[in-house]
């Protein structure tokens, strides 16, 4: 097991790096700074932090330049087992982005990248070259610090030139998100549980109808299941139904194809739930129409008089504060969104609730979010091997952090704040209800000196995978789920702003603009205790009617993944 999780505490926030083009063109591989525009503020994260952010070296003869910066996160750690990493990405635009230009995604080279100096890092671009891994190059623990990490933009795969790759206008937003490496291993889902009517339910992978003995996954090969009753060798694989309307039948028999990704095969996974300054900056990179899109209030016009805009509301609405301008908006420009829990009308002070897990989120907001940042969604089967881990024999009516125990807490201290944390000491998740209702900071229930258990932290070291908010998952539980094949979003979403990969659920005609497909696992704030077990799968396959963000559905959040080259 990684001996890691008493460094988990925090979660990521990046406000994008801005970078401005100044200077001069050197025509030649070997320049040593062709542009050097350097920001005097730190672009903060409770834990990561990108900064001193430049283009450097442009080679006109390649159509490349290189995007430098220096890069710190704390609590990282490489063992025998796994390690975290940061996933970094980059937008840009030519034109006036303040008005009516479009952020576009960046394309990478796979060669020429720097791995700066300080802690040793590993850079590896991603096979489609949309991003990068940066991670520990050796075993270690504690705080990342690097300087001078290079990534090379292909402008010209693009179709950007070199006039423009360096013209008054161009801009270029780099974005990180911390990440954890969940390697290649045969798992259990389902954990046996011998009261059903505990789990909540009956709703559980198993082997049969009167069998309760776990799905073994050892391959990505199909799955096929089976309506054998009980357990036989080598093992049967019978679905039972979950709370879902549209659910396959208990005792039906499908196939899971050798393309579903069934969490065997290694994969990253977002160490914490998307925060609320996340989804901002998401909101922050689009042209107006497609922010009106991921949001629940109307932002069309000059003014938007519910200015917390998730909720509709003129007010916090369950601990989302994502706020835009009450005025002042005009009609084309994209509105610049802010958090404001404070609600005193200046954004993203300290206490102004960034940090915290965002909510009110609907299946297409996750899927576009996870096209834009060319990552995908998780698979059920993903969520089990995630929380329980490989090799691991299923503990009856297990959490994620490995035991049967799951202690809540009653409020909060310094909330809304970056240290934002439970004043139950004994508390590692937040669910049923916990005052004041909503989210929690991602990663709050974990100290200096917290176990896996008081951390609420999963076999590798993911944050939150039970309570806070619902990880929307695709689910094996209908047709449209199991069509899934696991594609990675390229960065680039519909003119009207939804994730486009075809095979993910709810793809309609040329968008995500439905749920069916979807379903929830790890249950959330608003919800009970059970939901919050790692074999639940009271909520699979839930679909039927979510497509709003409120009132009903003001708990599910966002989780993406990517599965390693």
């Amino acid at each position: 097991m990684p001996k890691l999780f008493f460094w988990l505490s925090k979660c990521s926030i990046v406000r994008p790096l801005h970078i401005a083009l100044r200077g001069s063109v050197r025509k030649t591989m070997f320049a040593v700074a062709i542009f050097s525009f350097f920001f005097s503020s730190v672009v903060l994260a409770n834990d990561l932090s990108i900064t001193n952010a430049a283009l450097v070296d442009q080679v006109t003869g390649d159509d490349t330049i290189d995007i430098q910066f220096d890069v710190t996160w704390e609590n990282s750690w490489r063992d025998a087992t796994n390690y975290d990493a940061v996933w970094v990405f980059a937008k840009y635009c030519t034109e006036n982005c303040t008005t009516n230009g479009t952020w576009l995604h960046a394309t990478l080279s796979a060669t020429g990248t720097d791995a700066g100096s300080g802690t040793a890092l590993d850079v590896i671009v991603s096979a489609d070259v949309k991003g990068a891994f940066l991670q520990r190059a050796g075993n270690g623990t504690g705080t990342v610090t690097t300087t001078g990490v290079h990534l090379v933009w292909d402008y010209g795969a693009n179709g950007v030139s070199d006039a423009d790759a360096v013209g008054a206008n161009t801009r270029v937003k780099v974005f990180g998100m911390e990440m954890v490496y969940i390697p290649q291993g045969s798992f259990f889902a389902g954990d046996g549980s011998e009261s059903l009517a505990q789990n909540p339910a009956s709703y559980a992978f198993k082997q049969g109808n009167t069998c309760r003995d776990p799905w073994p996954i050892t391959s990505e090969d199909a799955i096929t299941t089976s309506a054998q009753n009980p357990c036989t060798t080598p093992a049967t694989y019978y679905y039972t139904i979950s709370t879902s309307p549209g659910d396959s039948a208990t005792g039906s028999v499908f196939t899971i194809g050798a393309d579903f990704p069934k969490g065997y095969k290694a994969f990253y996974l977002m160490k914490y739930e998307l925060s609320q300054g996340q989804y901002r900056d998401f909101l922050n990179s689009l042209p107006r129409g497609q922010q009106n899109n991921h949001t629940q209030a109307n932002v069309s016009g000059d003014s938007i008089p519910n200015t917390f805009v998730m909720g509709n509301t003129t007010t916090p609405f369950f601990r989302n504060f994502i706020r835009a301008p009450a005025s002042g908006n005009g009609t084309t420009n994209p509105v610049v969104f802010g958090c404001d829990a404070n609600v005193n009308g200046v954004f993203d002070e300290s206490t102004d609730g960034e940090w915290v897990a965002a909510n009110l989120l609907n299946w297409m907001d996750h899927c576009a979010y996870a096209d834009w940042a060319a990552l995908r969604p998780m698979t059920e089967l993903e969520f089990e091997k995630a929380s329980r881990g490989a090799g691991i024999t299923p503990v009856n009516l297990e959490y994620p952090w490995g035991s049967t125990s799951a202690p809540s807490h009653s409020s909060l201290t310094n909330a809304d704040e970056a240290t934002e944390v439970t004043d139950t000491a004994s508390a590692n998740a937040n669910y049923s209800s916990c005052w004041p209702a909503g989210p929690r900071r991602c990663g709050m229930f974990a100290t200096g000196s917290s176990t896996r258990a008081q951390a609420g932290a999963s076999y590798y070291g993911v944050m939150e995978l039970a309570g806070n908010v619902g990880e929307q998952i695709v689910t094996v539980g209908n047709n449209t789920g199991r069509s899934f094949t696991g594609t990675h979003g390229d960065g680039a979403l519909s003119s009207a702003g939804y994730g486009n990969n075809t095979d993910w659920p709810g793809y309609v005609t040329s968008e995500i603009s439905s749920n069916i497909g979807q379903g929830f696992r790890g249950g959330a704030w608003a919800q009970g205790v059970g939901s919050m077990r790692v074999s639940s799968r009271d909520q699979a396959a839930y679909y039927s009617g979510y497509t709003v963000r409120v009132p009903t559905y003001h708990y599910f959040g966002s989780r993406s993944v990517r599965t390693a080259d």
